[in-house]
């Protein structure tokens, strides 16, 4: 017990010293959340902006409770002037140009923003359809009624916080294990354990416990500032699941870090290592935006990472109300990861560089 509590103090010293590995595991990570919260507080979409060229009668003649309305998603811009108003959609300072022309309606858009144009056009075919309705003096054979499944208060910081407290936990468990190390192999530290009356049992819990604590301790922060009244993380029930989920991922990208270590050769080389592989596996699993959107193949790269499915089943417990279904495949398959990993780290291990 004496060495496994002389070790694991030696290592967390080790971690507390190192200014820069305490911006980029605890401080970077944390910064990123409160920028990316900060900025997303608003989540509505943005509004479209269209040019209404001379006198259009569906949006003349449409009431003032409908016109403000619209105007959540739609900003109107009056001229009399066709030339100037299709120069400004052009150049991206319009999304849309519309006129009446012969009783017929015209509508021209850039193709340079499809979505934005996709949501101008829905949005005046809509109005098209409710004046034409109300020109027959007729109701609707059928009307569409919308709505979220989730709270209307949801916001942002809910998708936030799971994938970016993932990638500072993947972050510190892989980068200190690797830089432990390889620095306590150059400083042939590891070498005086290994004729030293340590068990290498004691070792590795060391270096566990450390990652461990360092995780739990990423993790209060974290909940700690998105959960303030400006940001407003609202928690399930089943929040406290993210605990043990949050030790098998720091169990996970700690055995990266093993096997980055038992390879590499200097400092230098164990962090440029881990860099390549947690910054991209960062991006591929979900931290900073969704990966809907992606390409199928990069969807199939995607979902053989296991930094997705710890965000996943962490965003699951913390703000989805998911229990232990949720938790339990993602926590057993982490930690089949590790061994594996970990097994793999062992046999190509050396205790020097000799």
């Amino acid at each position: 017990m004496s060495a496994f509590t002389s070790l694991s103090r030696a290592m967390a010293l080790g971690l507390i010293r190192d200014r820069s590995a305490v911006f980029f595991m605890l401080i970077f990570p944390l910064m990123f959340l409160a920028l990316f919260g900060a900025l997303l507080q608003d989540d509505g979409v943005s509004r479209s902006t269209v040019i209404q060229v001379g006198d259009v009668s569906v949006l003349d003649d449409m009431p003032d409770e409908r016109l403000t309305e619209l105007s959540d998603a739609l900003t109107i811009q009056r001229t009399g002037a066709l030339g100037p108003a299709l120069e400004d959609v052009r150049a991206g300072d319009a999304d849309a140009v519309l006129w009446e022309e012969a009783g017929r309606l015209q509508l021209r858009y850039s193709a340079a923003d499809p979505a934005r144009a996709g949501t101008v056009v829905g949005l005046l075919e809509s109005i098209v359809q409710t004046a034409n309705v109300a020109a027959t003096g007729q109701p609707p054979a059928f009307e569409l009624t919308t709505g979220q499944v989730e709270d209307e208060s949801i916001k942002p910081i809910q998708h936030l916080t799971p994938g970016l407290l993932g990638w500072a936990v993947a972050t510190g468990a892989s980068f200190m294990s690797a830089f432990t190390l390889v620095n306590w192999r150059k400083k042939r530290i590891l070498r005086r354990l290994w004729l030293a009356p340590v068990s290498p049992v004691t070792v590795i819990g060391a270096r566990v416990g450390v990652s461990l604590g360092l995780a739990f301790a990423q993790t209060a922060i974290f909940l700690a500032v998105a959960t303030i009244p400006f940001y407003g993380l609202r928690l399930a029930g089943s929040w406290w699941l993210t605990l043990p989920l949050v030790a098998c991922g720091a169990l996970a990208f700690m055995s990266i870090g093993l096997l980055v270590g038992a390879w590499a050769k200097t400092e230098e080389a164990a962090n440029g290592a881990v860099q390549v592989v947690i910054l991209p596996m960062a991006f591929l699993s979900g931290s900073f935006f969704p990966t809907d959107d992606m390409p199928g193949w990069l969807r199939t790269v995607s979902d053989a990472l296991p930094l997705k499915y710890l965000n996943e089943a962490i965003q699951d417990v913390l703000t989805r109300g998911e229990g232990w279904g949720a938790a339990l495949p993602t926590a057993g398959g982490l930690l089949l990861f590790t061994a594996v990993l970990t097994a793999i780290a062992a046999r190509i291990f050396r205790w020097d560089d000799a």
